[in-house]
């Protein structure tokens, strides 16, 4: 049994949403509410020696995670959504998937140049979207010095394809396999 009380929130659910797969389930620590809080809390201890202005949340869990961590910490928070989601006028980057292209968009006056963001969402996986949303808010001017997920999937490689953009990535479990 864990001794990592985050650890033992997370849900495995075998075979899920296909043969094969370990599906983690953070909704476990959403529910908890001091789960929830440590969770928070560690975040706000892997970001802040970066001196970071805004935090940025990848859709749609990234958008939990970020949006408390930004209310704890006092800043900002900037979605980034899938296409076509933002009302106003976007900038966005394409990235590909296993079959085919998607896309990510945030408004083009979300961020200012040198704005210090750090990037967060649930999981990391294979790190195409958390890669693409680097660059995106990279080509809006931001500084994007340092990355946080509640759970790490290093099999995949995700986190190991944002060290080699130049971040600090954290996570605060980390499961082997899919």
């Amino acid at each position: 049994m864990s001794t990592d009380p985050l650890r033992a929130l997370i849900r495995t659910i075998p075979d899920f949403p296909k043969p094969g797969i370990q599906f983690r389930d953070i909704t476990t620590v959403l529910r908890d509410a001091e789960g929830f809080q440590i969770a928070i809390a560690r975040m706000q201890a892997a970001v802040e020696a970066h001196d970071i202005s805004m935090i940025a949340g990848i859709e749609a869990r990234g958008f939990i995670f970020g949006a408390a961590l930004a209310s704890r910490m006092g800043l900002g928070f900037v979605p980034i959504r899938k296409k076509d989601k933002l009302p106003g006028r976007t900038i966005g980057m394409n990235y590909a998937l296993e079959y085919g292209q998607d896309r990510i968009e945030i408004h083009d006056d979300a961020i200012g140049a040198g704005d210090r963001i750090a990037l967060i969402d649930d999981l990391i996986a294979t790190g195409g979207t958390a890669v693409a949303a680097t660059q995106l808010l990279r080509s809006a001017g931001a500084i994007v010095p340092v990355a946080a997920f509640l759970v790490d999937l290093p099999d995949l490689g995700g986190a190991a394809r944002l060290r080699a953009e130049g971040l600090d990535v954290q996570s605060l479990v980390a499961f082997e396999g899919h």
